[in-house]
């Protein structure tokens, strides 16, 4: 009998979607399901959900809830953590603030300004998560959905010897979409994807055998495709090569699609479906499920179909490779770089494919980024680094450091500008930042 202890499930969607997955497994038909979170609100209704999808799997596991959260990790054999630290009235001055400075950033929870502070609020709460995990699971494989991605694994790993990897959708989720443009069945489609989260490059893609590039830069001159992904079909007309997350996200990380309002009516308003370029939508639209939500789960909870089929994230096909029927999983896995992808800095976080069985996680291979791509994707895991060594330090002048040299804040401000910037974010964070020495820079 497994246990699997959920952190942060009142992320309700997540939870009812991993659940939902780890059910589809024999060997975790009488699993115990441990429900953690702060708020019990949210909680009950998370317990709710999950005991429903029990119910009309048939199922045996145990569901249940507590606010403890070393009681909800103990003995646990997989630990899965969807957290958000500070909420979305907190969140939002992370897109705010730089909107004044004239930085129009999308969604903000992977790396630029927006990033590195949502990192800095997260990262204490996650290694005391962590710290509880080594007194109490410490064998647990730990599996973190939590954003930003990169700089939270990259700073765990960095302190503990606890098995935790970072999973995202971004690269099954695209090649999915990519498979449905060529008209091939998804699960044929084959590729080696390498970089760094929701900057990675598919460096082949293959279908029995064909390449399937060339078909691909077709598909892409098709008005229905191109209007789906604007960004992204530029990147990759440009790069030679298909990025990973949405166009969305991807137009903030870049100096090319944001930084002027012709830009971001041409590139971003318009087939992303973030509605990018109108950031006070996003905000409302998150405002929005924080109004909405009770009323959206109740409706599922009373009348919405029940899905049992497995979905496509990584996390239940991974620990039933190590401690279920073993049957091994390969995945893309975000890690501390060891050599794996050779010009990308030692200790940065990478995404690569790595392989699940019963002796743990592994990386594939070893693998070289073509030169012009190492030099997008270099900059940004720099960056990173630099933003979880001031973490790690308390130093708010290596959070300067490392915003200094965003590509799309740097296309927008001046060294001046952004150290005011970074000082404004810096004040309105202060009741996340105690761990810091200073923050003044």
């Amino acid at each position: 009998m497994k246990k699997f202890t959920f952190i942060g499930a009142g992320s309700l969607g997540f939870t009812r979607a991993l659940v939902r997955d780890l059910m589809t497994f024999p060997a975790f038909d009488d699993c115990e399901l441990m429900l953690m979170d702060i708020n019990e609100k949210r909680l009950e209704y998370a317990k709710r959900g999950v005991e429903r999808i029990v119910r009309a799997g048939g199922h045996h596991a145990a569901v249940r809830t507590t606010t403890d959260r070393k009681e909800a990790l103990r003995n646990a054999d997989g630990v899965l953590i969807t957290i958000l630290q500070g909420g979305v009235e907190v969140w939002r001055h992370d897109i705010e603030i730089p909107k004044k400075y004239g930085v129009d950033i999308c969604v903000g929870d992977t790396r630029g300004p927006s990033g590195i502070f949502r990192f800095l609020r997260t990262a204490p709460v996650m290694l005391d998560i962590i710290r509880d995990v080594e007194e109490v699971c410490p064998k647990a494989i730990v599996l973190n959905y939590t954003n930003p991605m990169a700089m939270l694994v990259s700073y765990l790993q960095s302190q503990t010897n606890v098995s935790v990897t970072g999973l995202c959708h971004s690269v099954q989720g695209t090649a999915q979409m990519l498979a449905e443009w060529l008209g091939v069945n998804h699960r044929e489609l084959e590729y080696t994807c390498v970089g760094i989260n929701h900057q990675a490059f598919y460096l082949n893609l293959t279908h029995k055998g064909e390449d399937m590039y060339p078909k691909l830069f077709e598909a892409m001159k098709r008005p229905e495709i191109a209007a789906q992904e604007p960004v992204r079909i530029e990147m990759c007309r440009y790069l030679k090569y298909f990025p990973t997350e949405s166009s969305g996200h991807n137009s903030e990380y870049n100096a090319w699609f944001r930084k002027r309002p012709d830009l971001i009516e041409k590139y971003c308003n318009h087939g992303t479906g973030w509605n990018p370029g109108a950031y006070a939508y996003i905000l409302n639209e998150y405002l929005g499920r924080e109004d909405n939500w009770e009323k959206e789960y109740t409706t599922w909870l009373e009348s919405g179909e029940v899905e049992l089929s497995r979905g496509e994230e990584y996390a239940a096909n991974v620990f039933n490779a190590i401690f279920g029927d073993h049957t091994p999983y390969r995945f893309n896995a975000n890690l501390r770089n060891k050599g794996y992808v050779t010009n990308i800095d030692e200790g940065a976080c990478v995404e690569v494919p790595v392989m699940a069985d019963e002796t743990g996680i592994h990386v594939r291979g070893t693998y070289t980024l073509p030169p012009h791509l190492d030099m997008l994707v270099s900059n940004s895991a720099k960056i990173e680094e630099l933003a979880v060594q001031a973490a790690m330090e308390g130093d708010p002048e290596k959070i300067f450091q490392a915003i200094l040299f965003d590509p799309l804040t740097a296309s927008v401000c001046s060294m001046e500008e952004i150290h005011r910037m970074v000082q404004e974010m810096l004040d309105k964070n202060a009741p996340y930042l105690g761990y810091f020495k200073s923050l003044k820079i």
